[in-house]
């Protein structure tokens, strides 16, 4: 169930320049409880650097990022790093640990910041590798797994913190396309559970059955923001009915 009392995550005039490439143009958006984003949009849109820009991993030139009204550009690092164990980031990259099992990648990271012990930490592994559907991997390394099997343990190792919102970056595109429903399910999953969700992506049905908005993204703006149906039955922009008929006549 969405609550739109208070934006989970806002923007406000956000803006990202390399150099005299503008790369995010003042962008205002709001993201609010149990809402799945799907962000859409020709490569160099800027999308992947909004998403970095959400939790601050890239830092906006100007402009705020909101996190339930807190402005993250004002914090220490120390803030900012207490504050990112509540934003779960999956990248297209799983950036696994290969020396580690599946469970040891899992537990690494929440056995040093959360107040639970080594057991009550595995357990909680064991059940979110059940709910990806990887019981039998945990003693797995990952060069052992498919990508589509290590993208769905990187997921439920961003899950292993108690995110309040998933940032996820591309999540499928560096997998074989076979493996692409596997982890697209578990994301659906996450979507019907009420996990808030920005999810960059090329996969048009997801974004068109999961997505409660689709955000159209071209050179640095947020040109559209609209529900899917809407999106996907009458772009508004001349650039979205561009984009849109490249790509699902692809």
């Amino acid at each position: 169930m969405i609550n739109q009392q208070t934006p989970l995550l806002s923007t406000e005039k956000l803006t990202k320049t390399f150099g005299q490439n503008i790369i995010l143009n003042q962008i205002d958006a709001q993201i609010y409880q149990g809402q799945v984003i799907c962000l859409i949009g020709p490569s160099g849109a800027g999308k992947s650097t909004f998403l970095r820009c959400l939790n601050l991993l890239d830092k906006p030139t100007s402009g705020s990022v909101f996190f339930k009204e807190q402005d993250l550009t004002t914090l220490s690092d120390k803030q900012l790093d207490d504050l990112r164990q509540k934003m779960g980031m999956v990248f297209q990259q799983f950036n696994l640990f290969p020396n580690m099992t599946v469970l040891d990648n899992l537990t690494l990271a929440p056995l040093k910041v959360k107040q639970l012990s080594e057991p009550q930490m595995i357990a909680k592994a064991q059940s979110l590798l059940h709910q990806v559907g990887l019981s039998a991997k945990k003693e797995a390394f990952p060069a052992n797994l498919s990508g589509g099997q290590q993208q769905r343990v990187a997921i439920a190792r961003a899950l292993m913190m108690d995110p309040q919102v998933l940032l996820f970056d591309e999540p499928t595109s560096a997998l074989d396309p076979e493996m692409v429903g596997e982890v697209l399910k578990v994301m659906q999953d996450l979507a019907q559970k009420g996990m808030t969700m920005i999810v960059v992506t090329h996969e048009m049905g997801f974004a068109r059955n999961v997505a409660d908005q689709i955000w159209f993204m071209a050179k640095g703006k947020i040109q559209e923001m609209t529900p899917p149906e809407q999106f996907f039955q009458q772009p508004q922009t001349v650039r979205a009915q561009e984009f849109l008929t490249k790509i699902l006549a692809s």
